[in-house]
């Protein structure tokens, strides 16, 4: 039982997992760069993301623009892009399978079946995990080092907006989620293999019958 709400819970964080992680992969705003200049009425808020790119003028405006060319684009942009929707169809794999190894449910069949199905959906999420943990990890990489160029201008330096922190804290649920429904398994096997079944052992009657035979000769 305790198993069960166990899993329940890695559940629940699995689902925040893949949702934050379908947010921070279509959200605008990896970087912000908010530039007030000499008047409140015209500062504007600029936002890149993985996909666009985002403007929000202080009036109320705002546009956006997307980026058709993935050639010109930089090299950890194109990584985060692939890595990103790796994990979101990860998760989302992770998810269909654990739905049906969880012990809570009744699909996938024998105890067995659900437990392997448990496993390969935490290495799902454990995977889908990794993926969104390194490029959010780039990403940052990047902004904090272009941050601290002195030769940047101070109106081209940006700092890590709200898809980076979805993604790290989304990466995080996605990590627990997995090592949770993979522990759970693993526990129920290593038990398996340190206390074996007890196998009884019945004299045969093939033995008792030999035995009173000889006896019989005796006397």
């Amino acid at each position: 039982m305790v198993s069960a709400s166990l899993q329940f819970f890695a559940f629940i964080l699995a689902l925040f997992g893949v949702f934050g992680d379908i947010t921070a992969t279509l959200l605008p705003n990896w970087k912000v760069n908010a530039d007030v200049g000499s008047n409140i009425i015209t500062a504007i808020t600029q936002m890149q993301g993985l996909w666009m790119d985002c403007t929000w003028y202080s009036t109320g405006m705002f546009s956006c623009t997307l980026k058709h060319s993935v050639l010109s684009l930089p090299v950890y942009i194109q990584a985060a892009r692939t890595t990103m929707v790796l994990s979101c169809i990860l998760s989302a794999f992770g998810i269909c399978i654990t739905t049906v190894g969880m012990k809570c449910t009744k699909l996938g069949g024998d105890t067995d079946s659900k437990g392997h199905a448990c496993f390969a959906g935490g290495v799902c999420f454990i995977l889908a995990g990794i993926f969104g943990l390194v490029p959010t990890s780039w990403y940052t990489r990047e902004i904090i080092s272009n941050f601290l160029d002195q030769t940047i201008p101070e109106s081209s330096k940006h700092e890590p907006g709200g898809a980076v922190y979805t993604g790290f804290i989304s990466a995080g649920f996605l990590l627990i989620a997995g090592l949770i429904f993979c522990t759970s398994c693993f526990k129920k096997q290593q038990g398996a293999w340190i206390y074996p079944p007890k196998q009884h052992h019945f004299p045969s009657t093939e033995q008792e019958s030999n035995t009173g035979y000889n006896l019989k000769d005796y006397v």
